[in-house]
């Protein structure tokens, strides 16, 4: 008997639309483009739009919507310029470029320990920023450029520790995680102890830098970040294709020609990089690192790090979660780190629960 056989015509509606499109730049240049992740692209950048512009216009002077337009394109008046340009645009930039940047090294971290709890904040290189910020904050009295600076090296120096005690035969994304929880619980201990030998005014200065906040930031918090995603994001991206494959397995990728620890070490210079640059200007503002490449992940359902989608959900939750942290309780402004506390803590918890049913299961 035979068996019939049921072919779909070009064309018919039950014939599966591809998931990627290739994009030629050029004679010998061409682009995969995931059309979901476009289109949820897309969305977040209205969303960004939408979050930038009511919170440019909201506050103790309130600007409606059209004037605020017209003072970013060049019109408004005198106080509504200064309003826009120098108190709410560079607050509004540099929650949108921290947002990006932690984002972004979550999910190179991520996809680098294939574990969604391998993120800078959880791993320990924000803890050892925070470190290097106090160090120079509380034990040199140094400047805010300098409390920026130590922040970096405190950041890099923490990654490099883990990344050198994670070694063995490799770098396992396990190893790499609980190595850097410990390092992360110890260096939480050395905040501690800086915190209660240091002045009482100092310590209360130190304390809200590390709830992290964009309360009074201004242009000069703004152009270190811009300049660290101008210079990274690309490398990022780059290193975001390789880290695709080594999601396969390290024997799947070598076949296919990447270099395991060459593509690892690369990706924990640019994420902890972006990290570091946004932890110094804005202090370790939690969970954004882990939660806004997971959700971007769960849109955009493509493999890899989707470091652009990533990026743009990091910058529409931290303008969105700073924008919850001025009008909530307005007058009173909270630190935006607040806010992302709040909203990480319930998604960690739902995240730890799915991983135990799923281990259960």
């Amino acid at each position: 008997m035979s068996t019939p056989v049921t072919t779909l015509a070009a064309g018919s509606p039950k014939e599966p639309r591809p998931a990627e499109r290739l994009l030629r730049l050029g004679p010998s240049i061409r682009i995969r483009v995931h059309r979901r992740s476009v289109t949820v692209g897309l969305a977040l950048l209205v969303a960004i739009v939408a979050i930038g512009v009511v919170t440019l216009g909201t506050g103790d002077y309130p600007i409606s919507v059209p004037d605020t337009i017209d003072t970013l394109l060049g019109g408004g008046t005198p106080i509504q310029h200064f309003i826009i340009d120098t108190l709410r645009l560079p607050r509004l930039l540099t929650g949108l470029l921290v947002g990006a940047a932690l984002a972004v090294g979550g999910a190179l971290f991520q996809s680098l320990s294939r574990n969604p709890l391998g993120s800078p904040d959880v791993v320990g290189f924000n803890s050892g920023a925070a470190t290097g910020a106090l160090i120079v904050l509380l034990v040199l009295h140094g400047s805010m450029a300098a409390v920026s600076l130590g922040a970096i090296l405190g950041g890099v120096g923490t990654a490099l520790a883990v990344y050198v005690l994670a070694m063995r035969r490799g770098v396992s994304g396990y190893r790499l995680i609980l190595v850097g929880i410990g390092m992360a619980a110890m260096l939480e201990s050395v905040n501690s102890y800086l915190l209660t030998r240091s002045d009482l005014n100092e310590a209360q200065s130190a304390a809200a830098w590390l709830v992290g906040s964009l309360n009074g930031r201004s242009w000069e918090q703004v152009r270190p970040v811009a300049l660290a995603l101008v210079l990274l994001l690309p490398a990022a991206v780059r290193v975001a294709r390789d880290l695709t494959l080594l999601e396969l397995g390290d024997d799947t990728a070598r076949g296919l020609g990447v270099h395991a620890e060459r593509t690892r070490l690369a990706a924990i210079v640019v994420g902890i990089g972006l990290s570091a640059v946004a932890t110094a200007s804005a202090g370790p503002i939690g969970f954004i690192a882990l939660a806004a490449p997971q959700v971007a992940r769960r849109l955009t359902r493509a493999q890899g790090p989707g470091v652009i989608p990533a990026a743009l959900c990091g910058a529409m939750l931290l303008t969105a979660s700073d924008l919850a942290a001025q009008r909530v309780f307005a007058p009173t402004q909270l630190p935006v780190g607040v806010a992302t506390g709040v909203v990480g803590g319930l998604y960690l918890a739902w995240l730890l629960s799915r991983e135990w049913k799923k281990g259960r299961g």
